[in-house]
């Protein structure tokens, strides 16, 4: 049985991003990429689907072995844990190195005091936990090594201490003294390549530790939440491809949001909406080498016919991710199905071209010039959402039930035309200007008499519906109104009214409405609670953000990592992890209470405040 998800540890090379047990088992990693078939399942399933164990023996009549600390190195990925035997004290070191492309994971046993004996239990497992591969002993570079290949796909072990076969797999076990220490490599490689000559693990950890420290240290932050924005800024860095450039909601799929359910998605795909906001908070903190990055990750996925337009893409801008299931897969604590592929990419989701627009802009206020090609495709986006301006959508939530005219959706295609507005007027770019006031207009008017109800002085979920949904605390972080107008106010009462759990955490919207066509019931989805602590530091409401932001960051695990939801009535964390969307959201709600104002867009017919780009933080 899999760990408890805040049990795990993200390690990451740019490329795809294994999670570690506190047991000291890879349960989860895909190479070469994030959204690759995975070799190590056991996070989804049992060992039999795959992992690397590698942790203390318990002796006959010997307390287990504890773990005592665990943490990253400084701003890093390169994990430490250190184990407490009967007999003595052994540290792990674990790392994927950075920039050489090389898809390895590393792992580094040292014995700090007395004599410490280690158990190893490699079960590899291709094509999600499907495929038994052939695996056979051999000897490189005057060393026994493990080879196993299974179709394209081949690993090699190379390492001090090679485990022997049994069973279907590879186990050993070795006692280890004061000072001694083991070093293990498992590489991916194509089967019809030669098998990767071995690399100096002492230069490879140092020039990885030398990587994430240089990040790290261009990050503008300070202040009480300080240490939380350089993770989550780190989580999100860690989820970008290197070479593409895109990045990934998460390294997993099927973490259930209801623990038993069916609310199990693939999330190791790029959606345009999380680049976007991830966009922002890279631009706000310093990062405008990865925003630019991004961008041209954009404009490559995105090219075409705008009518082709997706939510989301793979990792190199992929289109095709159909959605199927894994029957192998008995699911994490039993929830299933177990799913790859996305079937929302097939949505029509209305608020995206609005992300997307006012990500680029950002951009644009940070000096990010446009070009021949950038241009051009932010005006396809617009003449496709004026193409689409009357059509409903499934939302920013995928819901799978029927289409609606959702209030969030209609204001983020206002902000879609408000962006390129300013575009023409403020930064002399060329367009059909007086169309798009009008259309800005013509949204504005509708979403204030369709998507606000009076009686109850609140926006509401949809047009024509009474429930209230976290979404709406979007509309004034993009300038539709601000955070302290009246309709907001009053919203944001009505949330706490109909969205706040026994917790005090906010859910995304109630279940069991049916809006989204499944089986109700989830958790609270974490970016949502962030959102209302942005919302009530940008309204004069500082305690009860700085309140809620500390019982937020309190849900992180010892890492720092967070998941997409928390289940407060269970303590425990649900749902794909770590989740990009949540760090993402951290950055924001921090740099409200920090009183850091992101980059200004400027003034409209709607009534915002001047453009002035505002200073990182």
């Amino acid at each position: 049985m899999a760990s408890r998800i805040e049990d795990y540890a993200l390690l990451s090379d740019l490329h795809t991003g294994p999670l570690v047990s506190r047991e000291g088992s890879v349960d989860w990693l895909c190479v070469p990429r994030f959204d690759s078939p995975s070799v190590f399942g056991a996070l989804l399933g049992a060992p039999e689907h795959g992992r690397w164990l590698l942790a203390p023996v318990t002796g006959d009549g010997e307390e287990p072995p504890v773990v005592v600390d665990r943490h990253y190195l400084a701003s890093t990925f390169v994990l430490k844990t250190r184990w407490r035997a009967a007999t003595g004290e052994v540290l792990v070191t674990e790392f994927m190195p950075v920039g050489d492309r090389r898809s390895s994971l590393v792992r580094r046993v040292e014995v700090l005091s007395g004599t410490v004996q280690m158990k190893q239990e490699l079960v590899l497992r291709f094509g999600y936990g499907k495929v038994l591969p052939w695996v056979r002993r051999s000897s490189r570079d005057g060393s026994e090594i493990l080879i196993a290949v299974a179709g394209p796909d081949a690993l090699v072990l190379r390492g001090d201490w090679i485990p022997r076969a049994h069973n279907h797999r590879h186990v050993g076990e070795l006692e280890l003294g004061e000072g001694e220490t083991v070093d293990l490599e498992l590489v991916w490689f194509r089967s019809h390549q030669r098998v990767p000559a071995p690399i100096n693990i002492d230069k490879a950890l140092a020039d990885t530790v030398g990587y994430w420290s240089a990040w790290a240290s261009q990050c503008s932050h300070d202040g009480e939440y300080a240490d939380a924005v350089e993770r989550s800024l780190l989580v999100l860095r860690a989820l970008t491809h290197e070479t593409t450039g895109g990045i990934v909601a998460a390294p997993t799929t099927s973490l259930p949001e209801q623990f038993g359910g069916a609310r199990n998605w693939d999330y190791r795909y790029c959606w345009l909406r999380d680049a976007a906001l991830t966009l922002e908070a890279m631009l706000t903190h310093g990062y405008a080498q990865e925003a630019i990055h991004w961008r041209n990750w954009l404009l490559r996925a995105v090219a075409g016919d705008p009518e082709d337009l997706q939510i989301m893409y793979g990792v190199a801008g992929e289109r095709e991710l159909p959605e199927r299931e894994l029957p192998q897969f008995p699911g994490y604590e039993g929830a299933l199905p177990v799913r790859v592929g996305n079937g929302a990419v097939d949505q029509y989701q209305a608020d995206v071209v609005g992300e997307v627009l006012v990500a680029l802009e950002k951009l644009r206020l940070a000096g990010g010039a446009e070009d021949s090609f950038s241009w051009p495709l932010q005006r396809a986006l617009l003449g496709f959402a004026e193409k689409h301006l009357d059509r409903k959508d499934n939302g920013i939530w995928e819901t799978r039930g029927e289409p609606r005219y959702f209030t969030h959706s209609r204001v983020m295609m206002w902000a879609a035309f408000d962006s390129a507005v300013r575009a023409v007027r403020q930064h002399g770019l060329k367009g059909p200007v007086e169309r798009w006031e009008e259309l800005r207009a013509k949204l504005r008017a509708e979403v204030l008499e369709h998507g606000f109800n009076k009686e109850l002085n609140s926006f509401t979920q949809h047009y024509g519906g009474t429930q209230t949904d976290a979404s709406l605390l979007v509309l004034p972080q993009v300038g539709f109104l601000p955070y302290d107008d009246p309709r907001m106010l009053g919203t944001v009462e009505r949330l706490e009214q109909e969205l706040l759990d026994g917790g005090g955490l906010l859910l995304r919207y109630r279940t069991e409405t049916g809006v989204d066509g499944l089986e109700p019931g989830e958790h609270p989805f974490l970016a949502c609670s962030f959102w209302l602590v942005e919302q009530y530091a940008r309204s004069g409401r500082r305690e009860d953000a700085t309140a809620l932001m500390g019982k937020l960051v309190g849900f992180a695990n010892e890492l720092g990592l967070l998941s997409e939801e928390y289940a407060v009535s269970e303590q425990r964390m649900a749902g794909n992890f770590p989740q990009a969307f949540s760090h993402l959201a951290l950055v924001r709600a921090a740099d409200a209470i920090h009183g850091v104002e992101r980059l200004a867009l400027g003034s409209t017919s709607a009534g915002r405040g001047e453009a002035v780009p505002a200073a990182a933080e």
